[in-house]
């Protein structure tokens, strides 16, 4: 097959989600429903964070940064694929392809060390209480968060020019929802062997590497909470926790993998089913895991309300 000319601007298609014709509408309005309260959710927790001075503390402080990515990281797929969905027009251009496996992994890579950002701090507060403001200060919190804008975006500025060079072939059709780096490293008529390998090496420092400091951090306040005698203290931090362990388990596991673990040629099916766990399903987790969950959050949304309901004199 000759390889397509880039400078055309040719088009993939994007044939999006393995469902049958009847069950359209119901898929379309669940996937809907679910990226609204994906948004709305988050945003919530940004303006909660902004208008209550008692939350502006380190780790509600990383919580606003995380919401503010889990929006951005459903809204690279999710709308395009309700469009898709809605119109049956499955064209992508090159360039939107492109430029959509850029933003996807860049706030995949932001997702992953604001996370682990946030399970330091856990661990920070738990483990060292008395020492947690001075670990915690703001210029440490800022370096954190600034550290994963930096290293986010030069992973996937490297992930996206080294898709650049390469050539396609003239049949260009993804069997996904999204423009999926493996899969487009699979329609390449060029060699892709260097791709392969930074997907390798990034995603250590990316992925592998924040995964297991989460899995360090939460082991240790593990150990911390089982030395305390209160019961119910222990009760309620290993069920804080476990939520939150639950949701990184289920986000990394599904990345992991999907992207570096060997897969059989017949499992493409599969394959979107766990994109769809972490793109779409775990940022809409994260409001409840922690805001809901949480007496400070809850606490700052009933201020809100008494204000709207009765406004100052």
């Amino acid at each position: 097959m000759r390889p397509e000319n880039q400078s055309n601007g040719f088009e993939f298609l994007l044939l999006g989600l393995p469902i049958r014709p009847e069950q359209r509408g119901v898929i379309f309005a669940l996937f809907l429903g679910v990226y609204l309260t994906t948004v709305l959710g988050n945003l919530l927790i940004i303006l909660l964070i902004r208008l209550d001075s008692r939350l502006h503390t380190p780790m509600y402080f990383l919580l606003s940064h995380l919401a503010f990515t889990d929006i951005a990281f459903s809204s690279v797929t999710v709308p395009k694929m309700l469009l898709s969905m809605h119109t049956q027009h499955l064209a992508i251009p090159y360039k939107g392809c492109i430029s959509q496996t850029y933003f996807f992994i860049f706030f995949a890579d932001l997702d992953s060390f604001l996370i682990t950002s946030m399970a330091y701090d856990r661990y920070v507060a738990i483990c060292h209480p008395l020492h947690y403001a001075t670990i915690m200060s703001q210029s440490l919190c800022i370096t954190l968060v600034a550290g994963a804008w930096v290293i986010a975006y030069a992973c996937a500025l490297l992930h996206t020019l080294l898709l650049a060079r390469l050539s396609f072939c003239v049949h260009h059709i993804i069997p996904h929802f999204f423009c999926d780096l493996g899969v487009l490293l699979k329609l390449s008529c060029s060699d892709t062997s260097l791709n392969q390998l930074v997907i390798f090496t990034a995603g250590l420092m990316a992925i592998i590497l924040p995964f297991l400091c989460i899995l360090a951090s939460y082991v240790r306040i593990g150990i911390a909470i089982l030395r305390v005698p209160a019961t119910q203290g222990v009760c309620k931090a290993l069920s804080t926790c476990g939520s939150h362990l639950s949701v990184v388990t289920l986000y990394y596991g599904t990345i992991i993998g999907l992207y570096f673990l060997p897969s059989s040629s017949n499992a493409n099916d599969n394959n979107i089913i766990a994109s769809v766990i972490y793109t779409v399903v775990t940022p809409m987790l994260n409001p409840f895991i922690y805001s809901l969950r949480n007496k400070d959050m809850k606490g700052a949304l009933r201020k809100l309300l008494r204000k709207k309901t009765h406004p100052p004199k």
